[in-house]
């Protein structure tokens, strides 16, 4: 077979396996919107190139990225398309780029409805778990009302211009609506007020939180995760898309989730079971709030500097100067 026999059996192959990836899309698309209802058809995930099923499909139909090289060129050809013209890849990124909607994934497998057949009782469940978890990340302070619940050491984001001390606001609503919709902390204050809630911070804490903070573009540096053993308070702190991430929010995800669980499926009744995996879950989500806690303690005492003791003071001469 000469060079122009087989540019022309490619071409051949190539569009063979277009069409057949156009076809089985087709019925990839009708079987999507049979099994779900309409209103409630996902947000496009099996559009994407990355879509195992559609992998699937072309095996079945026997192309294959080694046995058929140019069918299966062309049939992902088709499929990077469709991709495009309707954000099927994208939308994973806009689905999975918060870590609460990571967590929210992680709930939802393990209070499923094989656990709770009511939807009522599976959202209950899930908020006995995401609300003290997503307490402890640290985007408000549940016992700071009087400033609509800003966190320690960090300015209101809407203070009277020119003002010196930024824990005071000018727009009060919209500072909860970043606050709890958008999950925005604020900037920290300067350091002379941080310091006044934060006793314990020093001008290196501060500025290497600032740095981390600012400057550090984190993991490939894409600046989409970063961290550092030190925020603010001294304790460690993940930092994806600029949402804080520490010990006793993942802890109490994880624990709250499985412990919704585990106690959801000893009741032998529906209404049990919602009533165990509620008491578990908030039981979990609090335990684990408290082991992370410990964790950050933990780490946060390495990090402190290791002073001389009274005693050790007392033996300095100046020799050992």
């Amino acid at each position: 077979m000469n060079i122009l026999q087989k540019a022309q059996q490619f071409a051949q192959d190539f569009k063979s396996g277009f069409e057949t990836a156009d076809a089985i899309q087709v019925q990839m698309l009708q079987t999507s919107m049979e099994q779900k209802p309409l209103g409630n058809k996902g947000l496009g995930y099996g559009e994407s190139v990355l879509g195992p099923g559609f992998k699937k499909e072309l095996k079945q139909a026997g192309i294959s990225a080694r046995q058929t090289p140019a069918q299966f060129l062309g049939a992902y050809t088709s499929r990077a398309l469709i991709d495009i013209a309707n954000d099927g890849t994208r939308t994973y990124w806009w689905r999975w780029n918060h870590p609460l909607a990571i967590a929210q994934r992680g709930i939802e497998t393990g209070v499923n409805r094989q656990l709770l057949s009511s939807p009522t009782a599976r959202a209950a469940t899930a908020l006995s778990v995401a609300i003290p978890a997503v307490a402890a990340a640290g985007t408000y302070d549940i016992t700071n009302p009087e400033e609509q619940f800003r966190p320690k050491g960090y300015a209101q984001t809407y203070s009277p211009k020119g003002t010196d001390d930024r824990r005071q606001t000018g727009q009060p609503a919209q500072e909860l609506f970043e606050r709890f919709f958008l999950g925005r902390t604020g900037d920290p204050l300067k350091y002379e007020t941080a310091k006044q809630e934060i006793p314990d911070l020093t001008p290196e804490r501060y500025g290497n939180y600032m740095n981390f903070l600012y400057q550090d573009k984190g993991l490939l540096g894409l600046g989409i995760v970063k961290g550092t053993m030190e925020n603010l308070e001294g304790k460690p702190e993940i930092r994806m898309l600029g949402y804080p991430v520490n010990a006793p929010m993942v802890g109490a995800f994880a624990l709250g989730t499985a412990a919704a669980n585990i106690a959801g499926r000893t009741g032998k009744t529906p209404g049990q079971r919602m009533a165990r995996a509620l008491t578990g879950g908030l039981t979990g989500s609090l335990t684990g709030i408290a082991a992370g806690n410990v964790v950050n303690e933990v780490v946060a005492a390495a990090n402190r500097p290791t002073l001389p003791t009274t005693a050790e003071y007392q033996n300095i001469t100046p020799g050992k100067i």
